[in-house]
């Protein structure tokens, strides 16, 4: 079980090449609100990004950089320069089409290219949820993988071919996923006390991938701890030291992600999401679900499908 597999499709994350910007000159836009994700690389030029209270970050080519809750920012030719709005045009619509917007005047020398991520709100175990606000990797980190995908992006848009919206979004999809290795490998101080933690503790990280296996298991620490053939109180410590709570509550958490889901994108019966995460009576189901989501799993039903 690959967990940051498992919980990138649970979490329903997806990406879109957005906007596509050229620009020169002296010059600055500004996005106030943004659904998702934003993640932005830089293929030629440099560009300055300024989000508030943080120092502007200047990005090279090469770099990539992902806001994680479509926090408003900036982008510029150099800081204090003045940032408009995008001109005309609605962010999210801009986002979301793949539009080129040109800015400053002159010859382009900066592409950047913009992509969005969105992700189900429902889900409560999303990895966007546990990553910095703004998570920066720089060109020079050590000759990845995330370089030859930004430059691949770089290549696809300065030869468009057939099929390149299919390509493009495909490759900001791996973007994502080579951006998470390399900042996971550096360490950060970020991921204590949540479940990325896990992935670099290889007792945590097989309990973790045992529970995802196995939802629906009537797992207890102490059987969790036979499976893995280590103590308990060693297991309790170390799951409680990286993830930041005890087994039995991440694996509720769990199940109560993958039923919102069920409930929502299906017609299945109660009783049959409730087996399939683990309960045998619709009332036990219930009432983990209602202390977890604060409704009824019929009433989650009916408001989620309500929003979409």
């Amino acid at each position: 079980m690959d967990l940051l597999t498992d919980a990138l499709a649970v979490g329903g994350v997806r990406g879109t090449v957005g906007a596509r910007i050229e620009a020169g000159g002296t010059w600055g836009l500004s996005w106030s609100t943004l659904n998702g994700a934003t993640f932005y690389a830089v293929t030629s030029g440099t560009a300055w990004l300024t989000v508030a209270r943080d120092e502007p970050r200047q990005l090279m080519p090469g770099d990539v950089v992902l806001l994680t809750n479509g926090t408003p920012h900036g982008i510029s030719s150099a800081p204090g320069v003045p940032l408009t709005p995008c001109p005309g045009c609605n962010a999210d619509e801009v986002m979301a089409d793949g539009s080129v917007v040109r800015l400053g005047a002159g010859e382009v020398q900066t592409h950047i290219l913009g992509a969005t991520y969105t992700y189900d709100p429902t889900v409560n175990t999303q990895v966007m949820a546990v990553l910095p606000t703004v998570l920066h990797i720089k060109a020079d980190n050590g000759g990845t993988c995330l370089d030859d995908t930004v430059r691949l992006l770089s290549r696809e848009l300065a030869y468009p071919q057939l099929a390149i919206g299919y390509v493009l979004n495909r490759l900001v999809d791996i973007a994502l996923v080579q951006l998470l290795r390399v900042w996971l490998a550096g360490g950060p101080p970020e991921v204590r006390g949540t479940w990325l933690s896990a992935l670099d503790d290889p007792v945590v990280g097989a309990a973790l991938a045992t529970l995802h296996e196995e939802p629906a298991r009537a797992w207890t620490t102490e059987s969790l701890a036979a499976k893995l053939t280590i103590s308990r109180s060693t297991l309790t410590r170390r799951f409680r030291a990286a993830v930041g709570t005890a087994p039995a509550d991440y694996l509720t958490r769990w199940r109560m992600d993958l039923a919102a889901v069920r409930l929502r994108d299906t017609d299945d019966t109660l009783d049959a999401i409730a087996r399939s995460v683990g309960y045998t009576s619709v009332y036990a189901f219930s009432r983990a679900f209602r202390r977890s989501r604060c409704q009824a799993p019929g009433q989650f039903r009916t408001a989620a499908r309500t929003s979409e």
